[in-house]
C-alpha cells in the first residue's frame, strides 16, 4: 500500500513536481534521471497497469480514495496537497488533480518493435509533443504495430504527449533509431515496403497503395516535411489529394487519414 503523506510546497521531496511547464528542463531531469511523469487519473491508472513503476504519487485529497486500487499494488509514497497548491507548485492547472513520477521503462530494440508487425510508423524528427501523441493514439486506435522515432523526435513519455495520446504510449510498441541514415534498409531487410507522406512531384495519391505487404508509413516533421532522402529510399511516395487551394494538412492529421486508409485488414468495428 502506498504510504499517504501530507505535505507542504516546501517539502524537498516534490522537488520532481517542480516546473513541469519547462520542456527543455523537464526532458533533461526526466531522461537524466530515468523518470517521466503522468498526469490525471486515467492516464496514472494506465501507466501502472502497463507495468511501469511508481516512484512517487501527488494528488488533491480528493483523488486519494478514487485511486486506492492504483494506491494498493505500490509501496511508493503518495504525497497529498490542495488542487490549489497543485497548480502553483507545477506551474500549470493539473487535469484532474493527480500525477505521478514513474521510472522509465527500457526500450525494446527497433528490430523487436519490426518482429511479427504489418504496420509501423516511422516519424522524422516530429519534435512537437502534441503531435507526437496524436499519432501514437491515433496509430493504437486504428490497429497499427509499432512506430519507430528518430533521434530528434520528441519523447512520447513526456507529459504532453502522454496526456495527448490518452495513454496509448504505454501500450503500443515503439522505439528510437539510433543509426538514422541506416533506418531504411532496417525496414527493407525487415520485409517492409516503406511508403513516403510528400508533396513532391510523382507522387501517386495514398487510396493506390499496394496494402497486401508489410508496409512502414514514414512522415516528416511539422515544418519541413519528409527529407529529401527519405523520399529517395522509400519504395513509395504517396500523397493525400486535396481541394484546390489547400496545399497541405497538420501532421497529425495527415497520419490519420493515411493511418485509417492504410489500416490492418484485420481491424473489425
Amino acid at each position: 500500500m502506498a504510504q499517504i503523506q501530507h505535505v507542504t510546497t516546501g517539502d524537498e521531496r516534490l522537488r520532481e513536481y517542480l516546473g513541469l511547464r519547462d520542456v527543455s528542463l523537464r526532458k533533461l531531469l526526466e531522461t537524466e534521471r530515468g523518470i517521466y511523469v503522468a498526469e490525471g487519473e486515467k492516464v496514472v491508472r494506465r501507466a501502472v497497469a502497463a507495468g511501469h513503476a511508481p516512484r512517487s504519487f501527488l494528488m488533491a485529497p480528493r483523488w486519494v480514495d478514487s485511486l486506492q486500487d492504483v494506491l494498493a499494488t505500490t509501496e511508493a509514497p503518495c504525497y497529498v496537497l490542495d488542487e490549489d497548491v497543485i497548480e502553483q507548485l507545477t506551474g500549470f492547472h493539473v487535469h484532474r488533480g493527480a500525477l505521478a513520477v514513474l521510472h522509465r521503462p527500457e526500450l525494446p530494440e527497433p528490430a523487436e518493435v519490426l518482429a511479427g508487425a504489418r504496420r509501423v510508423l516511422v516519424l522524422e524528427d516530429l519534435v512537437d509533443h502534441t503531435n507526437v501523441g496524436a499519432v501514437f493514439r491515433t496509430a493504437a486506435a486504428l490497429g497499427w504495430d509499432g512506430v519507430l522515432l528518430s533521434p530528434r523526435c520528441a519523447d512520447p513519455l513526456y507529459r504532453r504527449a502522454i496526456k495527448v495520446a490518452m495513454g496509448a504510449v504505454f501500450s503500443l510498441p515503439y522505439a528510437r533509431l539510433g543509426d538514422w541514415h541506416a533506418a531504411p534498409d532496417l525496414l527493407r531487410e525487415a520485409g517492409f515496403a516503406t511508403v513516403a507522406m510528400t508533396l513532391g512531384a510523382g507522387a501517386v495519391p495514398l487510396d493506390t497503395v499496394d496494402q497486401d505487404q508489410p508496409l512502414a508509413l514514414v512522415v516528416g516533421s511539422e515544418g519541413h516535411g519528409l527529407s529529401a532522402r527519405w523520399e529517395h529510399e522509400s519504395l513509395v511516395r504517396a500523397t493525400i489529394p486535396m481541394a484546390e487551394g489547400i496545399d497541405s494538412l497538420n501532421v497529425a492529421a495527415s497520419v490519420a487519414i493515411a493511418a485509417w486508409e492504410l489500416r490492418p485488414s484485420r481491424l473489425t468495428p
